[in-house]
């Protein structure tokens, strides 16, 4: 009974997490591309929209801080599950090393935005290469948890 009730709990807590994964990298995809347009229009000598502004925070403080929390949560939950991670392997290194590249890189996303919102950002060809960062990332993890090597 009590192993039913754990397995069920397992498959939710999973569950949750790769929703809340799903809702995260949206937002990694997303956040530089609005910095792309931001920056742009400010080097164009425009004053950057505050519609911009807006979606930067939202997205930020609604959605990509929350699924960040929620994936984190959820993660530990399952890592600290007994006998699912063989630390003794590579895979569970790797795709560690990804979450938290994950996640610094998101703070940089941070820092860029009240830089931004200062009228110190980087140009929209850095925020073009940053957009490809979350993608490496994604690589290193859905290869790591599928071919677990």
């Amino acid at each position: 009974m009590l192993t039913d009730w754990l397995s069920d709990a397992y498959l939710w807590i999973k569950a949750f997490h790769v929703m809340s994964v799903i809702s995260w990298m949206a937002g990694l995809f997303y956040l530089p591309r609005l910095f792309v347009y931001h920056a742009e229009r400010a080097q164009a000598g425009g004053e950057p929209a505050a519609s911009f502004e807006i979606m930067e925070h939202k997205l930020l403080r609604y959605i990509m801080g929350p699924a960040s929390i929620a994936t984190w949560v959820a993660g530990l939950a399952l890592v600290f599950t007994p006998g699912i991670v063989d630390w003794s392997l590579l895979w569970p290194w790797t795709k560690a090393a990804a979450v938290i590249g994950m996640t610094v890189f998101h703070h940089w996303l941070m820092i860029h935005r009240r830089k931004l919102m200062r009228g110190e950002g980087a140009s929209g060809r850095t925020y073009r290469m940053a957009n490809e960062i979350p993608t490496l990332f994604m690589v290193v993890i859905v290869l790591s948890v599928i071919l677990k090597f």
